[in-house]
């Protein structure tokens, strides 16, 4: 399929989120990026940690999961699979330690958010400690995801079919995500508190899906944009569809 048998429209956007609309693609295809910006774009993440001192309540084991799922800042034009950081983190109590305590040995990795919390410390109390973050996969650990919220719905088109009688009654119909109207236009169904009879009192409808048309719901943790993970996820399912017609071709 080339280029030119997709349609590509923003209908929300920010750094984190976004509601994507692709015309143009078959079901398996849908979910194979929706499988793809979950599994297949990698994220740094904090794998291995060093403990210099920790004085405080909770075990090494328990902090280190806590520093596993601080979001790192992930330029991937600049690192491969397998590459690591160095970070670390120094707090005395009392003070409560955040991801923006965290100190980094590559300026383009960094948390992505400077107030996750990790632990609060009591008066005497300290972390110091070395971390080591790992370039990998949503496939290899959970805390690889970059897409933490990623899903997808059919982009619904709906007709007025006429009047309701006089005595029929509203009915509540409710719809998530995005629909289309008679006129073409691209309408987010809570601009109409996702109650179709808010939008069209008094009249009958018929809702149809619209062939080959996504609307896909994505979030991000930070680590990369939407924009990014949304194109690296289509350029791992090209990498793969090279690689096995190489592979049938021999």
């Amino acid at each position: 399929m080339s280029d030119a048998d997709f349609d590509v429209q923003y209908i929300e956007r920010d750094d984190r989120s976004a509601r994507v609309l692709i015309r143009g693609l078959t079901p398996a295809f849908a979910n194979g990026i929706r499988r793809a910006m979950i599994a297949d774009v990698p994220t740094f993440s904090i794998d291995t940690v060093r403990f210099v001192e920790n004085s405080s309540v909770m075990f090494d084991e328990m902090i280190g999961l806590r520093l596993g799922l601080v979001p790192l800042t992930t330029p991937l034009d600049e690192f491969e699979v397998g590459d690591e950081v160095t970070l670390a983190l120094d707090v005395e109590g009392p003070a409560t330690a955040y991801s923006g305590d965290i100190e980094t040995s590559e300026p383009m990795v960094e948390p992505a958010d400077d107030n996750v919390p990790i632990i609060e410390l009591k008066e005497g109390q300290r972390i110091e400690l070395e971390a080591d973050a790992v370039l990998d996969t949503g496939k290899e650990h959970a805390k690889h995801q970059g897409g933490v919220s990623v899903g997808y719905r059919h982009l619904q088109h709906v007709t007025v079919d006429g009047d309701r009688g006089e005595f029929d009654e509203d009915e509540t119909n409710v719809l998530r995500g995005v629909i289309e109207t008679e006129d073409g236009d691209i309408v987010p169904t809570a601009a109409f508190d996702h109650d179709l009879s808010e939008k069209y009192p008094g009249k009958e409808l018929t809702v149809e899906d619209v062939p080959g048309a996504f609307v896909f719901h994505i979030e991000t943790d930070g680590s990369l944009s939407v924009e990014e993970l949304l194109l690296r996820a289509i350029d791992t399912i090209e990498e793969r569809a090279d690689e096995l017609h190489t592979k049938v071709s021999v």
